[in-house]
């Protein structure tokens, strides 16, 4: 039984990346979706896909950014996690370091990263970051 989903993802990317991976498989939820859309439009993934089957179980199916060309493997760290949630108000979200890094939020209508909340006012809770 899996306890944090967010945090399966997560290191699931993280290992594929380092066993120089092209694909991973991870069980579907809508969370996870809107969080690998956010690394599709930062780049961080090459690409992802709703994937149904025989057993009407669905799966997204990512592939990785081809590691055997660049030198850089993004780091994934989990920050909210669900037996100690942390929430920032929109007066407390502030820059990531360089700018390089990306937060990413939920909030209470859908998931951003942290300069979207930032720009819209909004709160909501830290999932993880990405650099």
């Amino acid at each position: 039984m899996m306890m944090d989903p967010i945090a399966d993802l997560l290191t699931r990317l993280r290992n594929a990346y380092l066993a120089r991976n092209e694909v991973v498989t991870v069980p579907y939820s809508r969370l996870k979706q809107d969080i690998l859309h956010i690394l599709k439009k930062n780049k961080y993934i090459a690409d992802f896909e709703l994937i149904e089957n025989s057993t009407s179980k669905k799966e997204l199916k990512v592939s990785l950014n081809n590691v055997r060309k660049t030198l850089y493997i993004p780091t994934f760290r989990r920050i909210s996690r669900p037996w100690q949630r942390i929430y920032l108000g929109s007066r407390d979200i502030t820059k990531s370091r360089n700018g390089k890094w990306i937060y990413i939020i939920s909030t209470p209508k859908w998931v951003i990263t942290w300069y979207e909340a930032f720009s819209l006012k909004v709160w909501g809770e830290l999932l993880c970051e990405v650099y």
